[in-house]
């Protein structure tokens, strides 16, 4: 009998340096998402804490450290603090749009400019025009670009100043990667925006979860988001609410990060994109 849906087959990346904390060993284990299950694969990978690139799910899997926790917020009870209720309304006039994924040019001359200046030196600075294309268009799942934009003079999608590359799953929102203008002269948390458009997002369309990816106590630049509440993280008995307590101590730490606490990638991404990842199919 042929099984109604293939059971994945894992791999384990070779050690390599951490690009979120130093003096540490990363590794992952991975699988390749592809066919006519696709999307029920990648709802049930995102389940247990894989990430999704192009066509590979990953997760860290690394000795000796747990460092990495998948985390998501509950969108349907989501009520922003103060801050980001002014980032809300200083940005209320951007145009949102969900856009096929297919990369642009004027997409990809923003993510330059967004990691040259967030992420110097960083994996993914590296990336060339079609490494960029790759990223955004070799997906067999459910995917699309958030384009976010400034109105023209007519009230029309003008100048882009933000995007996302976002995963729709049966119970919310992936969001894989997303950047922004960093040299805006007049919008402050352009960053914190998308995720807040991510949960409106969600919201409206019955999803309960916008999925941030990994939040890593220690490494400064990913303690953006430990903001958002209510926060889920999963642990070894599945996912559960951050402690109000503890949530309330680690936004305080947050505000002022140690500058020895900065990681070489700055989020999770894909540092060396799909090269990173290497099927032996003869075993």
């Amino acid at each position: 009998m042929t099984a109604p849906v293939r059971f994945p087959r894992f791999y384990v990346t070779a050690p390599a340096a951490c690009p979120y904390l130093p003096d540490r060993q990363e590794r992952k284990i991975f699988t390749e998402i592809n066919g006519g299950d696709a999307d029920a694969l990648n709802d049930a990978l995102g389940q247990i804490g894989f990430r999704r690139s192009q066509t590979v799910a990953y997760r860290p899997s690394c000795t000796g450290c747990r460092a990495c926790v998948s985390v998501r917020v509950v969108a349907s009870e989501f009520a922003p603090s103060g801050t980001q209720a002014r980032t809300l309304r200083k940005n209320a006039d951007l145009v949102p749009s969900a856009c096929q994924p297919w990369s642009t040019e004027e997409q990809y001359a923003l993510l330059q400019q967004y990691l040259a200046a967030r992420h110097p030196g960083g994996g993914m600075s590296t990336m060339d025009e079609t490494d960029y294309t790759d990223m955004v268009e070799r997906t067999p799942v459910t995917s699309y670009v958030v384009e976010y934009r400034e109105p023209d003079q007519a009230g029309r999608p003008g100048r882009l100043v933000g995007a996302c590359l976002t995963d729709r799953q049966n119970d919310g929102l992936s969001m894989i990667y997303s950047f922004y203008d960093p040299h805006h002269p007049t919008r402050s948390g352009l960053g914190n925006y998308i995720i807040l458009d991510h949960i409106r997002r969600a919201a409206d369309a019955g999803l309960a979860y916008v999925y941030l990816g990994y939040w890593i106590e220690g490494s400064a630049r990913m303690q953006y988001k430990i903001r958002y509440r209510p926060l889920e993280q999963l642990g070894m008995d599945g996912w559960e609410r951050f402690n109000p307590d503890r949530q309330n101590a680690l936004i305080a730490n947050a505000v002022a990060p140690s500058a020895n606490n900065s990681s070489r990638t700055g989020k999770d991404g894909l540092p060396n994109g799909q090269r990173h990842y290497r099927f032996d199919q003869g075993k």
